[in-house]
């Protein structure tokens, strides 16, 4: 074949932003599912998908009233599958709606007018910023520690990224230095906070929350990301109240308290006005059938009774894991909040007793034993704002927390094993190379 001769050059093809895009790290990009391992570092449900299943985890029949015959407890219709889905899914929104309407803060009712459904938060991440930010003119404030695909989205739609961390301890939002920062910049048109936090674990206050959205100048839009707000205490969710503010966008997931993260759906609760923004940029048919009958089913009454049982079992595990990681020599102290299905928690170079000090040194080695040792996968987060030297560990099954409990103890005992061993040879070495310098 003769030598192709082209002018095309990739590096001054491409968007430039696009080129110097750091993508998102998820969990499976560092240790795979061998079938072995237990995975502790990507939030999923432990137990399983809240639905009703048998032991052979196919879904379970139910009989209908006045009738004798079993049906299947959920039907997906795979015969359908040469058909497009429905492009505008209003059972699915009523479901939804129905699940949120629990009047916790106020009474108005949301409806299907008030949500943008897509492939998981993520699509609802993305498609705000694009609705709202022009490209390499406007930005968007987030508050680190925070989730990271807000500031990969970010970056691919050629957006800036204005920074309000976190108070700490604690993990509160410092609502005076936000609102400094939306009176200053006129460019940001929204502000990413996370409900609980992620990595963070805490829920956030209702208040601070109510003050932004008061901002006296800012013509911008709060979204809150509720991914965890089925693990905090009920009535937490400020989903109902997008029907009083019109510059609240509220994003869930069916992800993690449902367990169905495989189904890749998420939700954004909105003002009318800003859902038909949303749905009018969507692709079309975004949803597929089989995650809109799966979806459904589990926001049925059998199914959300299985989904509720997995909650408490997962809450279980979090209270045990409180209890039973401060008395492992090397465990520091828990840091974030007990609203979500993980825990962050501090990693130290030496047992409490010996004044050690967070160290992210210790944090990866821990980090990687685990994973590589021991079969155990959790999530090293030391980078972080706030997270000098932790781990976040997503809370497991009884048998994988019994598992994870003993090998992290194994783990830091060797770990300052190594170091005790390692610190007389480094001092040795020391002590000769200042006689050496002396003579």
């Amino acid at each position: 074949m003769p030598s192709r001769s082209s002018a095309f050059n990739l590096s001054k093809c491409a968007r430039q932003n696009i080129l110097a895009l750091e993508p998102y790290r998820c969990a499976r990009d560092d240790y795979k599912d061998d079938g072995k391992n237990i995975l502790l570092d990507a939030n999923e449900n432990a137990y399983g998908p809240g639905l009703s299943l048998d032991e052979d985890g196919v879904l379970s029949y139910g009989t209908p009233n006045g009738s004798s015959i079993p049906s299947p407890a959920v039907h997906v219709d795979l015969l359908g599958l040469n058909r497009y889905p429905d492009p505008y899914q209003i059972d699915l929104k009523q479901d939804l709606c129905n699940y949120r309407n629990t009047n916790a803060h106020t009474s108005k009712p949301l409806t299907p007018d008030h949500l943008f459904v897509g492939v998981g938060s993520d699509e609802a991440i993305d498609a705000l910023i694009r609705a709202f930010c022009v490209p390499a003119r406007e930005s968007i404030l987030v508050c680190p520690p925070t989730y990271g695909m807000y500031s990969v989205s970010a970056q691919v739609n050629d957006v800036s990224l204005v920074k309000v961390s976190l108070k700490t301890p604690g993990f509160q939002l410092d609502v005076p230095a936000i609102k400094e920062a939306l009176s200053k910049d006129s460019s940001i048109k929204l502000a990413y906070i996370c409900s609980p936090g992620n990595p963070t674990g805490s829920l956030l206050k209702k208040k601070d929350i109510k003050a932004i959205l008061e901002h006296e100048t800012w013509n911008g839009v709060v979204v809150l990301d509720e991914a965890y707000v089925d693990f905090a205490p009920e009535g937490s969710s400020l989903s109902q109240w997008v029907t009083e503010w019109p510059n609240l966008v509220v994003m869930q997931t069916m992800s993690k308290a449902f367990g169905l993260a495989g189904a890749r759906l998420g939700a954004a609760f909105t003002d009318p006005a800003i859902a038909h923004l949303l749905n009018a940029m969507k692709a079309p048919y975004n949803i597929p059938n089989p995650t809109s009958q799966i979806v459904r089913a589990a926001m049925s009454p059998k199914h959300l009774a299985v989904m509720k049982r997995h909650m408490d079992l997962i809450i279980k595990q979090r209270n045990r894991l409180l209890e039973e990681l401060p008395k492992i020599p090397g465990v520091g102290k828990f840091i974030g909040g007990e609203e979500s299905n993980f825990l962050l928690y501090e990693m130290l170079d030496a047992p409490a007793d010996q004044d050690g000090k967070p160290s992210n040194e210790t944090a990866l080695a821990v980090y990687e034993s685990l994973a590589e040792e021991k079969g155990v996968v959790v999530r090293f987060r030391g980078k972080e704002y706030g997270c000098l030297g932790c781990l976040r560990i997503t809370v497991g099954t009884e048998k994988e927390v019994d598992r994870f409990l003993g090998e992290i103890r194994v783990v830091l005992q060797k770990s300052f094993k190594q170091r005790n061993k390692a610190e007389p040879k480094d001092e040795e070495k020391r002590e000769k190379e200042a006689s050496a310098v002396v003579a």
